[in-house]
């Protein structure tokens, strides 16, 4: 059997993942990670949630959420705070500071997904993101 690197599934995903952060750390601007946009689109779409779903909503794990909204709320774009009825949860919030810089980062979003998909057709688009969601 022989082994081609550049024909490997692992390879291939990681030189396309470079290739979208490239892209994203170009036209977000805002000193926002991918990590960081996706917790707060995902805030702004679904309002408040404890720390631990925003985490499960995202795909991040605990410690990295938490230092995700750590940071987030260093910047003044969110707050975290005690559920009303379950002080064990840490209710996180987008501040306004942080729901105007998604509204205005949203549009750069969709230009990043284009931009990354560029050399595809729109059915190889629509194909591929299938076929990433069924892996993952």
């Amino acid at each position: 059997m022989r082994y081609q690197l550049e024909r490997q599934v692992g390879f291939v995903l990681r030189k396309t993942v470079q290739r979208h952060l490239m892209i994203f750390t170009r036209l977000m601007g805002e000193d926002l990670t991918p990590t960081q946009f996706a917790a707060m689109a995902k805030l702004y779409e679904s309002g408040p949630c404890s720390q631990n779903r925003l985490g499960r909503l995202t795909a991040m794990d605990a410690a990295t959420i938490k230092g995700v909204i750590d940071r987030l709320g260093n910047r003044g774009l969110t707050r975290v705070e005690p559920h009303a009825n379950d002080a064990r949860l840490q209710m996180v919030h987008l501040t306004g500071a942080g729901r105007k810089l998604v509204r205005t980062a949203i549009p750069r979003a969709v230009r990043i997904t284009d931009d990354t998909l560029k050399p595809l057709t729109r059915e190889e688009r629509g194909q591929l993101l299938r076929l990433l969601q069924k892996l993952s």
